[in-house]
This record gives structure tokens, sequence and C-alpha cells, in this order.
């Protein structure tokens, strides 16, 4: 009876409204603030030199993610990109080649590699620390749909278009990738993402998982948003091997929604 129930309730799961999907223009205002404020931003935790995989997001590209893995180089990190063009989808056909791209930075480096993907980057991220978690240090997602019902997306149909896969093949994948890792992960969101309903984005707390809300953020914004780029490089200047539930106190702290016990 409570399995009927919860299905039900994540059949009423809709995408973003019209309003938030055409509010996405934003985001070059979040670009902006960023490169403003970058004289705060650079007073984030610095890292320890450990490689640092970005994801770009569907039908993105390494553009996408050029800002965040040039902030984080700045804080001393060993950045990469994925290198395979343009993001079209394919979540099971994408696999094989992540895993040979994680294993090859693994080898070069010596080290545990931290995953950060943006949108369908972080649903990648979160399959490969599946697969091979003895190669993942942590895994950041932004504004990524995997959980509940990940229909509720603006991006669905055409994703299924473009990448051949629906939503629902490899069902086994999709479970797996919406439950528990074996590895430290962090769930950067927003309640006013205009292209994924945030309530997909929202993993299990635990002792080493954890969801952050940034408010006001947009989808196309959030991986260059200067409050999202602050909890990422603070997320990542934890020891290997260590997890922290992030602090709020920081120089953004008014960005940032509750801490995940005095949510609703």
């Amino acid at each position: 009876m409570a399995e009927g129930g919860a299905a039900t309730e994540e059949q009423r799961l809709r995408p973003p409204s019209l309003f938030l999907m055409l509010a996405e223009t934003r985001a070059l205002f979040e670009l902006n603030s960023s490169l403003l404020l970058s004289p705060l931003l650079m007073r984030a935790p610095r890292g320890d030199g450990h490689p640092v995989l970005a994801l770009p997001g569907f039908l993105a590209s390494d553009l996408s993610m050029a800002p965040m893995r040039r902030y984080l180089k700045e804080l001393g990190y060993d950045t990469y990109a994925w290198s395979m063009g343009r993001n079209f989808g394919g979540v099971a056909s994408k696999r094989a080649a992540l895993r040979d791209l994680l294993r090859r930075i693994h080898e070069s480096t010596g080290r545990k590699v931290s995953l950060v993907g943006w949108s369908l980057g972080g649903v990648y991220a979160r399959d490969l620390a599946l697969q091979m978690p003895d190669m993942v240090r942590s895994v950041i997602t932004l504004g990524s749909p995997f959980t509940s019902d990940i229909r509720a997306t603006n991006a669905t149909r055409l994703y299924e278009v473009l990448s051949g896969e629906t939503v629902d093949d490899n069902p086994e994948i999709r479970l797996a990738i919406a439950g528990d890792l074996p590895v430290p992960a962090t769930s950067i969101y927003s309640r006013t993402d205009g292209i994924v309903n945030w309530h997909t984005s929202l993993l299990r707390p635990s002792a080493t998982a954890e969801n952050i809300e940034v408010h006001l953020a947009s989808h196309i914004g959030l991986g260059v948003n200067p409050a999202a780029l602050w909890a990422v490089a603070d997320r990542l200047a934890q020891a290997e091997g260590e997890f922290k539930h992030f602090d709020r106190s920081g120089p953004f702290a008014i960005a940032y929604g509750p801490p995940e016990n005095a949510q609703s």
C-alpha cells in the first residue's frame, strides 16, 4: 500500500513551469556575478592537487564547464575535461567510454578522481562511482535528475530523441544511480530550476551524503553561480576519506537553503 502511494506521489511530479523555464535567461547574470565576485571566490579553501573530472550537461560541451575548471585549477586542483564533444545523452551508451576516461586519469595521476557533473553529467558521475568506486574520491552533482520521477524535466523528450534511449531503459541502472553511493556525495540544486524538477535532484542524506540548495539559481547558470562554485570548492577541499556536512556560514551563507535536518 505504501509502495503504491509512493508511486502515485512520483507520478504527480511535473517538469518546471513555463515561467521558470523562460526565467533561465538569468544564467547570464549568474555568470557575470561570478566574474565580479572572483576575488571573494578565490578565498575558498584551496585544493590538494587531486584530479577533478568535470562532466557537462545534456547538449553542452566542455566549453560549458570551462569557467568551473578554470576556477578549480586556480584553487590548486588538477582539472580534466571529458573531451567527448557535445553531450547528446545516452547513460548506457556512454558507460564504456566514461570508464576508460576515468581509468586513464586515475592511472596517469595515481590518485582517486573527484567527479563534478552538471545536470546529465551528474547522472554519469553517479553511475561511474557505482561502477568504479576504488577510483572515485567524491561525487558532486549540480541540478542532476537521478531520483524519483526523472521524467519531470523539460528536456526528457529531446533526450530520448537524440540519445536513442528512453529514461525507462535499463531500470536496474536507473535504480542504482538513484540509490546510495559508496563514496561521499553532494547534490547541489535549486528550487527555481527551470529545466529539472528539483525533487529529482534530492539524494538520501546520510553521514557521507548531503543536499545543498542554492536560492534562486537557474539550471543553466548553476555551474557558474558564485554560491554553487563556492560550495563545489568547499566540498572538494575535504581530505580524502573524510566528510563533514557543508557549513553554510561562509561568505555566501544567505544564498543557501537550511541544512536538511531543518528542512520540511
